[in-house]
């Protein structure tokens, strides 16, 4: 669908060779199949980073369901208070911005949360992970993805809020700080014993 504007990029000197061109629009086609909380970082709503996209993801089936979704709904879950909210509502109240999302969608845009579909269990609601170094089988964000389809958080800092500390080889401060605060610190195989 891209490789029309291939001849164009390279006319108008946006990209200079046939190859670039290729590889750039390889990776435009591979990012429409991306889950929706990267879509949703990339809509640069206010209040709504990262770590909130992924959350939105878990909780709603697709971009039409978070669409509708009201605010009294949207503070239910983790970590979203009411200015997120609203922020969240505001956004998609724009006919602009919902305009936006369906011509996302109309070009091949994945609008569907996979994480909502992959959900397995709540095993680990209202539980935070912390991961740090390097797992010996896992990569951290297989194991992040792990720990959110059973309905946990993956959090990047240590805290007292934090229910575990998955460590890996070479894990520096984060590891420390949870020794600190007496942070429960668990290896790749007690995680794995923890999903089985």
């Amino acid at each position: 669908m891209l490789d029309q504007y291939k001849d164009r990029l390279i006319e108008e000197g946006i990209v200079g060779k046939e190859k670039s061109v290729s590889n750039i629009l390889a990776a435009i086609e591979k990012s429409k199949a991306n889950n929706i909380d990267r879509l949703i970082t990339g809509l640069g709503i206010r209040n709504v980073g990262k770590q909130s996209a992924k959350t939105l993801a878990a909780k709603y089936a697709d971009m039409n369901e978070l669409m509708n979704a009201s605010p009294m709904e949207l503070m239910t879950l983790p970590d979203f208070g009411e200015i997120a909210a609203n922020d969240i509502f505001d956004f998609f109240s724009s006919e602009k911005n919902r305009e936006m999302i369906i011509k996302l969608g109309q070009l091949g845009v994945n609008l569907k949360s996979l994480s909502a579909l992959e959900k397995k269990d709540d095993r680990f609601k209202g539980m935070t992970f912390v991961l740090t170094g390097t797992l010996p089988t896992m990569k951290r964000d297989e194991a992040s993805a792990i720990i959110e389809s059973y309905g946990g958080k993956a959090s990047g800092s240590v805290s007292k809020k934090t229910t575990y500390v998955l460590a890996g080889s070479d894990a520096g401060s984060k590891l420390a700080k949870a020794n600190e605060l007496g942070v429960k610190i668990i290896d790749e195989d007690e995680f794995k014993k923890m999903i089985k």
